[in-house]
């Protein structure tokens, strides 16, 4: 049984959403100067040591897949990331419970949790031109390992049954075919939307969200040019 990508809004999920501030970055602008992100992410964290290869791996896919068509970029996004980083969880890798990493410090550290791998592929797909109304950051529970995940959804269309991309296995299936998640809400760098058979109706604003914001500020710090699209 297909488990329909669509849950009821209530306040109290609304505002566990809000809580989590699961809201990405939209647009970035302009030229991505990898020379100067090296250079500031150095300053910012230390010696990069073998995540100044990871950080490179990830300027070349990006200067080259740009002609792919989107399934070919979905997927190429997808495994980069699966095969760069391992997974960890906050406690561990930053000692905090709850940490948004940047694609910069994920690729230092070559880990991640499940939210740090779906940042890196939004913001790399965004990066190679996939609009942001395509993508969407989903806050799902992971039937299997009967925990909270995050996963990076694309809808073809906006009525379009989303493919799902995930850390939890390499290969990308339409959320049909994902009877092993119960989606919650989904996300993206303009504001919280339900999703499902009521067509992805928008119900909040990024704007407030402080898990934006600090994640916005962290990259503008690593040298991204970044705007919101507000």
């Amino acid at each position: 049984m297909a488990i329909r990508w669509a849950l009821p809004l209530t306040p109290r999920r609304a505002g566990l959403a809000l809580l989590l501030g699961c809201v990405l970055l939209g647009n970035l602008r302009a030229d991505w100067d990898f020379s100067q992100i090296s250079r500031k992410a150095q300053a910012l964290y230390g010696p990069l040591g073998a995540g100044q290869q990871r950080i490179d791996a990830w300027q070349q896919l990006l200067a080259t897949q740009r002609q792919g068509s989107e399934a070919e970029r979905l997927q190429v996004v997808n495994q980069f990331f699966n095969r760069q980083l391992r997974y960890v969880e906050d406690p561990e890798l930053w000692q905090q419970a709850d940490y948004w990493s940047t694609p910069i410090q994920s690729l230092i550290k070559g880990a991640g949790d499940c939210e740090d791998y779906a940042i890196a592929k939004y913001f790399s797909l965004r990066r190679l031109g996939i609009p942001s109304e395509k993508l969407r950051i989903t806050y799902v529970k992971a039937l299997r390992q009967n925990r909270a995940h995050m996963v990076l959804t694309y809808y073809s269309t906006p009525e379009a049954m989303p493919l799902v991309l995930d850390s939890l296995i390499d290969t990308i299936e339409p959320a049909s075919q994902r009877t092993d998640l119960l989606p919650v809400y989904a996300f993206n760098g303009e504001g919280l939307w339900l999703t499902g058979a009521g067509g992805n109706r928008k119900v909040g604003d990024s704007k407030r969200l402080s898990r934006w914001q600090d994640l916005l500020k962290k990259m503008q710090a690593e040298g991204f040019p970044t705007e919101p699209a507000y």
